[in-house]
This record gives C-alpha cells, structure tokens and sequence, in this order.
C-alpha cells in the first residue's frame, strides 16, 4: 500500500483514493460512518458520537453493534489487504472510540488549511504574488459542497466551517490582487463574490474600493448604499465603522484610496493596515475568529449591560415569569369554588356532570371533560338502578345509592378543587413572550448558518457581550466565558471550566452532542437547553 497511498476528500462529496483509483466506500450510512472518522481524524470517535451524528434521532436497535458493522465494511474497502482477523492499524478501537489514521498530507482540508498558512506567511514577507498562487491553488481543491449528501446536524457544523475557511481565503486573495494593482479583475472577481456572500462586509469594502480605483465612483457609491440598505432590512444595523470610513473617504476624495502607500501615518482617511498572518489552523478545525473579553472571575454584567428586553447581559436566557395574581381573580375563584361545591352538595350529585362540563369547557381540559362524563354516566346509572316501588332493599338500591354517593361526595370535592385551584395554561403575556424567543433563536441559527461575520460582529450567541441584535438568549459554549455557562440552570461552575478548558486545549466543539460524547455534560442535561446552546466554529 505504500506505493498506492491513501487519500481523503472532504470538500465535495466524500471521496476515498488509493492513489489515483478511486475506492466504493459502500453504502450511505457507511460512508456518513467514514465522514466523521475523517473530521475526527487520528483522534478517537465515540460510537454513541457516531450514533448521533449518522442516525439523528432515529437510532438503530444495537447501535453499537450496526457502527461496528460498518467499521468492519470500511476496513474492507479502504485495506483489503488485511483480513477480519488481523483488521490492521487503520482504524482501530480504543477505549475512548474508533481512531481513523491518516497521514499528513491524506486530507484534502489539511492541505487546505497548510496552504492558507503558507499563504499568510508569503504576504507577511511581501511575497504578494507567490501568495495568490498559492491561494488560487487552495481555492481550486473545492470540487462541490463539501460533504455533499450527508444531513445532520453534526455534518452541517462542520460544512458551515468548512464554507467559512473557504469565503476567507477567497476575501484574502482578492485583497491581495488589489494591493498588487489589479483592480479591473478584482472588481469583476468581486461582483460574483458578493453575491455569493451578501452579508460579508470584508468583500463589499474589497469591491467598492476596487470600483473606486478603477473610476467608478457611482458605482462604488451604489455598492455602498446597497450594502447599507440590506444590513437595515435583514438586521435594523448600520454598516461597519470600517465601511463607513471608506464610504466617507470617497465622498470627501481622499487621494490616499488610489495611493495607499502615499498616504502618511496617521492620516485620518488612510486606509486600514494589511492585517499580519494569521496563525495556521490546526488539523481538522479554524480557530475561533473572536475574542474572550471578560476578564476571570468576571460575573457581573458588561458596562451598559442591558438588552432591548430588558434582561441583564450575563444572563443565560430570559425565562418567563408569571405575574402575580391580582384581588380580582382571587375573589373570582372563590365565587367559582362555592359554585362549584353548591351545585353537586344540593342537587345529590345529579349535576355533577354539569358543573364539570362547565369546568372541561372554563379550564380547556380534556381530562375534565371525561370526569363530566363519568359523572353524567353515574347519574343515569343511580336514576335507572333503583326500584321506588318496592318495599325490600335490591341490588339496585345499593348500585343506585353507591352511585348517588360518588356524585355527591365527588362532585362536592372535585368542584371545590377546580374552583380554587390555579388555572395550568400560561397568562398570555408570557406565552406571547416564549413564542418571540423561539422566533427569536430561529432567526439567530439561521443567521449563524448563513452569514456568520455578520452573526460574529452582532455578538450572537455571547450574552456576555454588549447585544446588537437580541438571539433569544443563544449561548455559544466555544465562546462564553465559564462564568456564563455556569449561568445556564444545572450547568455548574466545575463542569462549565472543564468545557473551557477541553476547547482551549482541544479546539472548539464541532456540535452541542459533542458536550456528551467529551463526557463534559451529561446527555439529559444537554437535551433539556439544546434550545439555547450553540457550537459556534
């Protein structure tokens, strides 16, 4: 196998290679098994990780042994050379799950990733054009969508990362043809981009200063007022300060946006300095694009700490409260308690049913609605049982009059009950406010999805941080200091370091399953706020 190695393909449709053939990876879920072996490559897959990520909320009865199953298939596919009984060291169980072994190099999203590396360190060193080369090379591995075909939410984190990767390296190598000149190609290069990624504010500045420098001052304006009107009618924001700064030095036709090298330090329209290289990223994963402002033992809010809505800034998530109940109400269900209590002591019972009809109808429960029709059932049964014309005591006296002592008794406790107790459905101002922040949440996630530099910049999913946009409450478990996370009910302080500490030393979490298959969070704890936690990449 030495002379035919083996080669992954995550940026498309997942693909295996022995050198230049191209190997039958199997069936479906196989090669979804295969897909999380590779995004967790050289490091060990939890099978209950492999369970979650393929079958979603419909796992198989003996999941373990189905993923085994699968293993078994891949071994064969990807090293037929080795038998069921010697398996090789391919893909091998630990104690902690199956490990894939790849080579350096095996992976297309690493070479990806060195070639990114490569290219920033070529620009720090002013190697502009060798660093477009090697960017374009970078860009042209993407053959598709990466991991094609394969749902979930697991895969759908990673592909979100990996589209990020890509649109940052593609900003970048525009950048760099504008700083060697090429403005014309840049421009043209830059209307397909923006239009791919609307929402990235790096690629609007990129283009509208390259209308500029080519001569197309109204077309650089309009760019700028397409851009601000988008931002408005998505998001209710004002652009960037950055595309601001360049909006206005075209207004005011600094002479530093055609000449950036002319224009002296410190020069208030001066164009922002190229950024130095970014640290390489490490295999499988980008390091998180954004900062830990608050300092530790911070728990307090931020300065200013208040959203829209009126909750302080460190607070995990808003949570309902009712209101108090006001006299009125209180007198309201006493008058409905003695009515309640009245009807069956003085009817004996025979109009029970009514009064819990009245209740099944008051209250919108069916469960009362039965205990009135039991109670109508009793009612007929005590009327038919009885005999009044004869002198001796029958079976159907005594059927008549137990029956007669349910209602009465029972119709007399059940409405006092019904009467004075609480009414279960939420007042309607809370119930207005869980909707809005499900709504909320909904439109934060998609947004995330989509446009996330623009998810990043409105702080979303960091409810310690200042809020441009209210997300309902999201908390970032890659972002959020541990003083935060300890802020989420039933996450404590020890646990929520802990998961700091793993994405400090490990990287960030790919998904919220990933808090389980860590062993970070235990699984019901994690299913009970998977509505509020993200894993933002």
């Amino acid at each position: 196998m030495t002379d035919r190695p083996l080669r992954f393909e995550l940026l498309g449709p997942l693909r295996a290679w022995h050198g230049s053939t191209e190997l039958d990876l199997g069936p479906g879920k196989q090669r979804a098994v295969l897909a999380m072996l590779v995004l967790h490559a050289n490091r060990p897959v939890a099978p209950a990780a492999i369970i979650d990520a393929v079958w979603q909320s419909e796992p198989p009865e003996n999941g373990p042994n189905v993923v085994q199953k699968y293993v078994a298939g891949l071994r064969r596919a990807l090293d037929p050379e080795h038998s069921p009984r010697n398996p090789g060291g391919l893909i091998t169980l630990t104690p902690a799950g199956y490990v894939l072994s790849a080579a350096e190099g095996s992976l297309d999203t690493d070479v990806f990733a060195r070639q990114l590396s490569r290219a920033h360190g070529l620009r720090a060193e002013r190697r502009l054009l060798e660093a477009v080369a090697v960017l374009r090379d970078a860009v042209a591995l993407w053959r598709a969508e990466p991991l094609g075909g394969l749902p979930g939410p697991a895969f759908d984190a990673a592909r979100e990362r990996l589209l990020e990767s890509r649109a940052a390296a593609l900003e970048t190598m525009v950048e760099l043809e504008l700083e060697l000149g090429r403005h014309v190609d840049a421009a043209t290069r830059l209307v397909e981009l923006v239009a791919e990624f609307p929402l990235r504010e790096g690629l609007r500045h990129l283009l509208i200063l390259a209308l500029y420098r080519c001569g197309r001052q109204a077309e650089a304006l309009a760019a700028y007022r397409d851009a601000r009107a988008l931002l408005a009618e998505e998001f209710g924001v004002e652009p960037g300060e950055r595309l601001q700064q360049l909006h206005r030095s075209i207004l005011q036709g600094d002479p530093a946006l055609l000449h950036p090298a002319t224009a002296p330090a410190g020069h208030p329209h001066a164009p922002a300095p190229v950024p130095g290289p970014r640290p390489g990223p490490p295999a499988g994963f980008l390091p998180p694009p954004y900062p830990q402002p608050v300092p530790p033992g911070h728990i307090g809010p931020p300065a200013g700490g208040w959203t829209p809505y009126g909750m302080p800034l460190w607070a995990p998530y808003p949570v309902p409260v009712r209101a108090p109940e006001s006299d009125s109400a209180g007198t309201k269900r006493i008058v409905l308690a003695a009515v309640g209590a009245a009807v069956p002591l003085l009817t004996c019972g025979f109009a029970a049913f009514a009064v819990m009809g009245f209740f099944a109808a008051y209250r919108r429960s069916w469960r009362i609605g039965l205990s009135a029709v039991a109670y109508l059932v009793l009612a007929v049964v005590a009327w038919m049982s009885g005999d009044p014309s004869s002198e001796q005591i029958t079976t159907g006296d005594d059927i008549s009059l137990m029956a007669v002592l349910v209602m009465w008794v029972g119709g007399v406790a059940q409405g006092l009950f019904l009467g004075l107790d609480k009414p279960r459905h939420q007042p309607a101002a809370a119930l207005v406010q869980a909707i809005e922040l499900r709504v909320r949440r909904e439109q934060a996630r998609r947004l995330l999805t989509q446009y996330p530099d623009i998810a990043r910049r409105l702080h979303i999913g960091r409810p310690d941080l200042a809020p441009t946009f209210d997300d309902g409450g999201l908390v970032d478990v890659n972002g959020v200091p541990a003083e935060v996370l300890a802020r989420v009910p039933g996450i404590s302080l020890e646990q929520a370091q802990r998961i700091v500490d793993h994405r400090t030393t490990t990287g960030p979490l790919l998904a919220v399953d990933q808090l389980v298959d860590h062993r970070l969070l235990p699984r019901q704890l994690v299913d009970e706020h998977r509505d509020v936690l993200v894993a933002l990449t």
